[in-house]
C-alpha cells in the first residue's frame, strides 16, 4: 500500500467499529485524564469582554461573507485584552461538565466524545497590558463563566525571529500582536476511542480554526490559519514534550492593514 492510499484510508470513518477498536480505558473503567494541564506559571485574569464587550460585527451572515485568510497586519495596532479573551472563550472556554465524575466538558466548538483533546499557548507581541512572551489559556480556572485565565510562561530571546522560525520563516506573521498555537494531548481522546482517537482530533481541530477565525471576524480583526511549522522547534519553545503534547495548528490574529485576503 502506497502512502498516499494509507492516508486515505485513515480520513475515512470506522464506524461502526464492533471488534475492530481495542477495550478503551473509558471501558476498563480508568478516570479520565484532566481537563487541562496544571498552572505553573503566573495567573493573570484577563479584562472581561462581557464588561466591554469588543465584537464590532454580530451578523452571522456578515461573518461569512467577510471571513477570509489574512496575511498582512498593522503590526503597530494592539489587540486589547478584552479581544484576546473574547477569542480564547470562543475556541475553548469551558462551559459546563456533564457525564460520571464530570467527565466531559462542553465547549463553543464541537468534539468527538466531548474530549477537547487541546491546549491553546498565546504568544504574546503586542497586547495592551501584557508583557510580551508566551502564555497558556487556562480556561478551567473560570468553568461555566465567562471570565478568561491565561498564565504566563516564558520570554522568547528574539520574539520575533523566534516566532518567524516556529512558522518556518512564514515572515509576515510576526507581524501580529498574537499567534495562537494549538497543542494536542492526544490521551484525552484515545482514553475513549483508542488507536480510532486521531481521526476524530484531525476533526475536531477544524472546528476550532473556524471559530477561531469567524471571531476574530466578529472582533473586527483578520487571521489565518497555519498549517506549516517547525514541529521540533514550536514544541521546544513551548515546553511540550513532543509525544504525550505537541503542536498541531498555529493561527495568527491582528488588524489587517488592507485588502490582502485570500482563500
Amino acid at each position: 500500500m502506497t502512502q498516499i492510499q494509507a492516508n486515505r484510508d485513515f480520513m475515512k470513518c470506522p464506524f461502526p467499529l464492533g471488534d475492530s477498536m481495542k477495550k478503551s480505558d473509558q471501558q476498563a473503567g480508568v478516570a479520565h485524564p484532566p481537563h487541562g494541564k496544571p498552572s505553573v506559571g503566573n495567573l493573570i485574569s484577563l479584562k472581561s469582554f462581557e464588561t466591554n464587550c469588543p465584537v464590532t460585527n454580530d451578523s452571522y451572515k456578515d461573518l461569512l461573507d467577510i471571513r477570509r485568510s489574512v496575511r498582512v497586519y498593522d503590526e503597530n495596532a494592539p489587540m486589547t485584552q478584552e479581544q484576546l479573551a473574547f477569542l480564547l472563550y470562543s475556541i475553548q472556554g469551558i462551559q459546563s461538565h456533564r457525564g460520571s465524575n464530570s467527565a466531559f466538558t462542553l465547549r463553543p466548538v464541537p468534539s468527538g466524545g466531548a474530549r477537547h483533546p487541546f491546549e491553546v499557548y498565546i504568544a504574546v507581541r503586542n497586547v495592551d497590558g501584557l508583557e510580551k512572551g508566551i502564555y497558556r489559556y487556562v480556561p478551567t480556572e473560570n468553568i461555566g463563566g465567562k471570565a478568561v485565565t491565561v498564565e504566563f510562561l516564558k520570554n522568547l530571546d528574539n520574539h520575533e525571529e523566534q516566532i518567524a522560525d516556529m512558522v518556518v520563516g512564514q515572515r509576515w506573521v510576526i507581524a501580529a500582536p498574537v499567534v495562537l498555537f494549538i497543542s494536542c494531548v492526544p490521551y484525552k481522546a484515545e482514553w475513549r476511542y483508542v488507536e480510532h482517537a486521531h481521526r476524530i482530533v484531525l476533526v475536531d481541530l477544524g472546528h476550532v480554526g473556524q471559530n477561531a477565525m469567524l471571531s476574530a471576524v466578529a472582533l473586527g480583526l483578520g487571521s489565518c490559519c497555519l498549517g506549516a511549522y517547525n514541529q521540533q522547534l514550536c514544541d521546544q519553545l513551548l515546553g511540550l514534550d513532543g509525544q504525550d503534547e505537541y503542536t498541531v495548528y498555529g493561527i495568527s490574529v491582528g488588524k489587517e492593514t488592507e485588502k490582502t485576503a485570500s482563500a
